[in-house]
């Protein structure tokens, strides 16, 4: 915390000391932590970064906890160099930046918590909880389970039931509450008010954002202390986006990266597509939608920080897309074939729009391209079963396979 400078509001400017605030009291416009830049850049190194473990924690300077709690192996996912994907889109340079893979959830919002839950523990919340569409359900609980916290997660009551146990297993406090995210926020908001819990992504949100930049960290090391010439990036509630381009911005501000910065762009489906409507019709605040999609981890109609986005998106020079449900299940398909990783619908569309994107000339054929995939396959893995092949079924015989099998194409 030696760095931290404080909490800002990101519309009006107004400081605040580094405490469970997430809103302005002056216009309530969120807050987000500000650094002594100057100090860090006398004491930050590619070489010291290098030298740590391969986790988030890895860019302390850059992060607003005093110690680490959790998330020892959370961050540092791979940046998968997808030549065959990249091949079947028609651009030369593309990378998949793969927090499917992240521990111990398997989704981008260990980050987010191992922040948030190190910072919980340290201002002293007797309960950490948080509202979820299921990933940040799954991941709150199990930090929560590491810590020893007492733990409520809310979600819709309509969640994929394997995220539902995702997060139940941790044995939580699980409340399903009849309606939509934006429905399960509302009321977490009351009660963290009411009760002085401590909400991951509503009182401890300012902290919490922190832990998102570290994908953009991450990318830049990984691609050599370089940045791409474009970031593809899901939105729901608007966390990740901005915070990406935080990360780059601050790597910038320390000395660590030189470079002009990435146009970065937005991935929303259809059906919940606030963000890239607010882009479409010019509009600087997203208006609210009933979300309707496949993709329920981005089903938040009343992104919280969904004006941050729009705002990073221009002035990166960025764009965004919004795909049907259609097309993001083709897009996990293709990534599962090519690539060898299965994702989410959230992954699926920030593929299908990365593939929009390319097709409309926003992203060119000899430009670099990372594609953030923020959650498992497994977790939904209902969502691709009418678009899989049927096992074939034969006897225990190799003439039974002979005959069976080995017409179709497959020869000695």
């Amino acid at each position: 915390m030696k760095f931290v400078a404080g909490l800002t509001c990101h519309l009006c400017g107004a400081t605040y000391p580094p405490k469970a605030s997430w809103v302005c009291s002056d216009c309530l416009g969120p807050l987000e932590v500000t650094y002594d830049y100057e100090a860090v850049r006398k004491v930050i190194s590619r070489e010291l970064i290098e030298s740590r473990p391969r986790s988030l924690w890895r860019y302390m300077e850059l992060l607003p906890v005093n110690e680490p709690r959790t998330g020892f192996y959370s961050g540092f996912t791979p940046l998968v160099r997808a030549t065959r994907l990249a091949e079947a889109l028609g651009v030369a340079e593309l990378y998949i930046k793969d927090d499917s893979v992240n521990h111990p959830t398997f989704s981008y919002k260990d980050r987010v918590v191992s922040v948030a839950a190190t910072k919980a523990v340290e201002l002293g919340f007797p309960v950490f909880g948080c509202a979820s569409t299921g990933n940040l359900a799954g991941s709150v609980a199990a930090h929560a389970a590491r810590l020893g916290l007492q733990c409520y997660v809310f979600i819709p009551h309509n969640l994929e039931p394997a995220k539902i146990l995702g997060a139940a297993i941790y044995r939580p406090h699980v409340v399903a509450v009849e309606g939509n995210y934006d429905d399960v926020n509302r009321l977490c908001t009351q009660i963290a008010d009411r009760y002085g819990w401590g909400f991951a992504n509503i009182n401890l949100r300012s902290y919490y954002a922190e832990g998102a930049k570290t994908m953009g960290f991450e990318i830049a090391e990984q691609l050599g202390w370089r940045y791409p010439d474009h970031i593809v990036s899901p939105v729901a509630g608007g966390t990740l986006l901005p915070r990406i381009f935080k990360g780059l911005r601050e790597f910038s501000e320390v000395g660590l990266v030189e470079g002009p910065l990435p146009r970065i762009h937005a991935a929303q489906p259809e059906g919940s597509a606030p963000v890239i409507r607010a882009l479409e019709a010019g509009l600087e605040f997203p208006d609210p939608v009933k979300p309707d999609t496949i993709a329920k981890s981005l089903a938040i109609g009343n992104p919280a920080d969904g004006f941050q986005v729009v705002k990073v998106v221009k002035e990166t020079g960025g764009s965004g897309a919004m795909v049907s449900d259609d097309e993001i299940l083709d897009a996990i398909g293709l990534l599962a074939c090519t690539e060898g990783i299965f994702t989410e619908p959230a992954g699926g569309t920030t593929l299908a729009a990365t593939r929009a994107l390319v097709r409309r000339g926003v992203i060119k054929s000899n430009e670099s391209v990372v594609v953030c995939i923020t959650g498992n396959g497994y977790k939904t893995a209902e969502v691709m079963a009418d678009r899989v092949e049927q096992p074939v079924r034969i006897g225990r015989a190799l003439s039974d396979f002979e005959r069976v099998v080995a017409p179709q194409g497959v020869t000695a």
